[in-house]
C-alpha cells in the first residue's frame, strides 16, 4: 500500500484523538510506516485514512514534557511552511497554513514554558490541525523527505528531525520563496509590511533559528554515517520526486548535501 491511492477497502469508523500538537494526523490522508527490515520510513496516502472525527482535547497534551512540546510543535510548523511554499497550494490551504503559523509563534513558547497552560495547549492543537488541513492537500517538501530517511534509518524522532532541518532547507531555496516567507512572516507578526521580501524572509528564518535555540535543538545528528548518505538521499529523492511540489527541484545527488550539513564537523 506504499504510495498513493492503494487502500482499496473501506475502513471501520475512525476517530482520531491526537496526544501531541504536531503531526496533524487527525485530519490527513497519510499514515507513516517504518519497514523493520530495510529501516526505510515511507507513507501510505489514501482518502479512507482521513479520520471521520477528530477530538482536539488539550487535557491529553498537558503531560507532554517540554522537549516533546517543542519538537512536535515545530513539526506542525514545518507542515504549515512546506505546504505554503510549495507549488500546489489553494486559497484554502494557504489560509490554513497562515493560521497555523501564527498560532504556533503565538503559543509554542507558552506551552513549552508552562505545560499546564491549557489555553496555549488548545491553540497548539488547533495549529496542528490547521497545518494538517494544509499539507494533506498541498503536500510537504524536502524537509520531510530528509527527516523521514533519518527517522527510518536511525530512529531520529520526526519532529526533532524536521525542526533541525527546516531553516537550512529554507535558506537553500533562496529567492524562490522570499515572497511566500514574507507573507507568512507578516501574518505571524514577525515582519513588517514595509519590509522587502528578502528582509522578511530572513526574519522568518531567523525566528525559526531562535526557536530552535530556545528549545535547545541542535544543528547536527551524530548518528549519521558518511557511508549511509547515498542510500539516505536515494530514499529522500524517491519519496519527494515527483510527489512533492517543491520550490526547487533536486535529485538524489543534490540532496546529499543536507546529510553532510547535518553531520558534526569532526565526523565529516
Amino acid at each position: 500500500m506504499k504510495g498513493i491511492l492503494k487502500v482499496h477497502k473501506k475502513l471501520p469508523l475512525l476517530v482520531a484523538i491526537p496526544t501531541t500538537a504536531g503531526t496533524g494526523s487527525e485530519t490527513t490522508l497519510a499514515a507513516v510506516i517504518t519497514d523493520a527490515q530495510t529501516r526505510h520510513k515511507y507513507a501510505i496516502n489514501d482518502f479512507p485514512l482521513i479520520p471521520a472525527y477528530a477530538v482536539l482535547d488539550p487535557k491529553v497534551t498537558i503531560s507532554l514534557p517540554p522537549s516533546l512540546t517543542a519538537t512536535t510543535g515545530m513539526d506542525a510548523l514545518t507542515h504549515a511552511v512546506e505546504a505554503y511554499i510549495g507549488g500546489s497550494t489553494t486559497r484554502h490551504t494557504r489560509k490554513y497554513a497562515k493560521k497555523a503559523t501564527k498560532l504556533i509563534f503565538d503559543n509554542i513558547y507558552k506551552a513549552y514554558d508552562d505545560g499546564q497552560n491549557i489555553e496555549a495547549r488548545k491553540e497548539m492543537l488547533k495549529a496542528s490541525f490547521f497545518a494538517g488541513c494544509a499539507f494533506t492537500k498541498s503536500y510537504v517538501g524536502y524537509v520531510h523527505a530528509v527527516a523521514h530517511s533519518l527517522g527510518g534509518k536511525y530512529n531520529i524522532p520526526h519532529g526533532l528531525a524536521n525542526a533541525t532541518i527546516l531553516p537550512m532547507v529554507l535558506e537553500d531555496y533562496g529567492s524562490t520563496i522570499y515572497k511566500k516567507l514574507y507573507q507568512l512572516a507578516v501574518y505571524a507578526g514577525i515582519a513588517d509590511e514595509s519590509d522587502d521580501y528578502e528582509v522578511a524572509a530572513d526574519k522568518f528564518i531567523s525566528a525559526i533559528k531562535d526557536m530552535k535555540k530556545y528549545f535547545q535543538i541542535g544543528d547536527t545528528f551524530s548518528e549519521i554515517q558518511k557511508e549511509d548518505i547515498p542510500e539516505l538521499s536515494r530514499y529522500a529523492d524517491k519519496e519527494a520526486n515527483p510527489l512533492y511540489p517543491v520550490p526547487v527541484l533536486m535529485n538524489a545527488k543534490e540532496l546529499e548535501k543536507y546529510y553532510y550539513m547535518l553531520m558534526p564537523e569532526e565526523e565529516k
